[in-house]
């Protein structure tokens, strides 16, 4: 079965750097678009990133960019999200997500998810 397992998310102090990673089986990952969502205690899942399958195309919500990186690895069937200069509303359970085609910013059009990782930023 289709298995999305997020790595990489812990407790860091503004300004700091974090890596998520996203290991994907049981499906053609090079295929697939994939993204990153984030949902903060009450909130609903936002947008934060996504990258085309051949990783040509990238997409970042505008509260991330500059700061964030999307990357892909299709030999090793991993997205990657890197995080740099953290703020405390960065602070949330980040998930990774996977859909046929295009890249969207609309988490209805995701029909695989992982079980997300948390990423607590202090101030």
């Amino acid at each position: 079965q289709v298995q999305l397992v997020e790595a990489g998310g812990g407790l860091v102090q503004a300004g700091g750097s974090l890596r998520l990673s996203c290991a994907a089986s049981g499906l053609t990952f090079s295929t697939r678009a994939m993204a990153w969502f984030r949902q903060a205690p009450g909130e609903e899942h936002d947008f934060v990133s996504g990258i085309s399958w051949s990783g040509g195309s990238t997409v970042y919500a505008d509260s991330v960019k500059g700061r964030f990186t999307i990357s892909r690895d299709n030999a090793k069937n991993t997205v990657y999200l890197q995080m740099n200069s953290l703020k405390p509303e960065d602070t949330a359970v980040y998930y990774c997500a996977t859909r046929m085609r295009l890249v969207t910013k609309n988490v209805y059009d995701y029909n695989y998810w992982g079980q997300g990782t948390q990423v607590t930023v202090s101030s």
